[in-house]
This record gives structure tokens, sequence and C-alpha cells, in this order.
């Protein structure tokens, strides 16, 4: 649980935005930042985001849900959304945790994830759900 990033203060509802402000959210961090991770999936690779988590409640649309484009792969079951004028990947319902979304941390207004310092990597190549139950 991370309760400060450098000089940010994470506040109990923070505001999350894309890079051209066309999509808006409004985030529940009543614990801070839970759980910042990086994932090495060929996806997560690929967008290079630190994702922290929230229940599906955590998130609220403010503005912009016209603009919100979602993008699916592999098993379907992760929903990515992305803005669709600026392209930056703001959220995604997680394929793992589908009571969760993990939100890109570097879309939380006034904080730098380089601040951070080093994050965990999550091995998303094998991913959990992939593998056989014991």
């Amino acid at each position: 649980m991370i309760r400060k990033i450098g000089p940010t203060e994470i506040r109990p509802l923070h505001k999350a935005s894309c890079h051209c402000g066309a999509v808006e959210l409004e985030l529940s961090l009543p614990e801070g930042i839970v759980d910042p991770r990086r994932c090495d999936c060929s996806l997560c690779r690929r967008r290079g985001a630190i994702a922290a988590s929230v229940p599906l409640s955590g998130i609220r649309i403010v503005k912009g849900h016209e603009q919100l484009r979602l993008y699916q792969f592999n098993t379907h079951t992760a929903k990515h959304y992305f803005c669709g004028n600026c392209g930056v990947y703001t959220h995604h319902q997680r394929r793992s945790n589908p009571e969760q979304y993990g939100y890109n941390l570097a879309c939380l207004e006034g904080v730098n994830p380089f601040d951070l310092g080093e994050v965990p990597v999550m091995d998303g190549v094998n991913h959990p759900s992939d593998r056989e139950a014991m």
C-alpha cells in the first residue's frame, strides 16, 4: 500500500485521465495505491505501464465514456480500455481477478510513476489462470 509518491499525496478519491483529457476517471483509493506492478505478458510488455488494483466499484468514468475503446485478446476474459483519441491505456478489468480493475498509475493526476522506484514484475507469460489446479 502506497499513500504518497514523491511529492504527491494519494487522495481517497483521486482523478485520473488520458493524455488528451478526453477520458477522465475518478478512482476510490481509500488505502492508497494497492499492489503496484508491471506484467510481462505480450500486451503489457508493449505498453509498459505500471498498474495497480481497485474493486470494480473503485472506478467511475466521469467524462469520455464514448471515447473509450475496448481491446481483448487470447481468452477474451480481460477487458483493456484506452482512449480512442490519444491511445493511452487507462484501465482494464483483470483476467486473474475479474472483480477488480487494474489502472494505469501514470494516468493519476499529479503522479509520476518513476517516483515509485523498483516495481515488481508479474509473470503474465505464465498467467495464473493458465495453470492447472493442483
